[in-house]
């Protein structure tokens, strides 16, 4: 087998990818499809970062454009980010990775926060890491 065309990739998901056939939320059998496929690369020497949208669980842009609030929506948002890379790295460690989901934001309950530091040591170690996608607001 010939050696991987590259070394480091950053993977971004849609959060719709997640869905499946549903009209919302996580497919646990698209999940586990998507985390073996991502397991199978890491496998093959390649070190990677993975950032996921929320759009299957909260849309922040379709709610405010109903009156919520921008940031507010965008919280929520956020938070379904969130979910889902709980989701995803479930699914990884069930196919034996080893797996940390990083934030910058605030969600301690569940990830620590995450300076650019720490990702970067951890996709050295060869550690996955579901990131939630951050968007800026301002």
């Amino acid at each position: 087998m010939s050696s991987p065309a590259y070394q480091r990739v950053l993977l971004k998901l849609s959060g719709e990818a997640l869905m499946g056939c549903r009209d919302y939320g996580i497919d646990p059998v698209v999940a586990d499809q998507i985390a073996a496929e991502i397991v199978e690369v890491r496998q093959l020497g390649v070190e990677l970062a993975i950032v996921i949208g929320g759009g299957n669980i909260f849309r922040g842009l379709t709610v405010s454009a109903k009156g919520m609030d921008r940031t507010t929506a965008d919280n929520m948002g956020m938070l379904a980010t969130v979910m889902n890379a709980l989701a995803l790295s479930d699914a990884m460690e069930r196919h034996g990775a080893d797996t940390r989901v990083l934030t910058r934001w605030g969600g301690s309950c569940c990830s620590p926060p995450a300076p650019g530091t720490r990702i970067s040591r951890r996709t050295r170690r060869r550690r996955f890491a579901p990131w939630r996608f951050e968007p800026t607001s301002s």
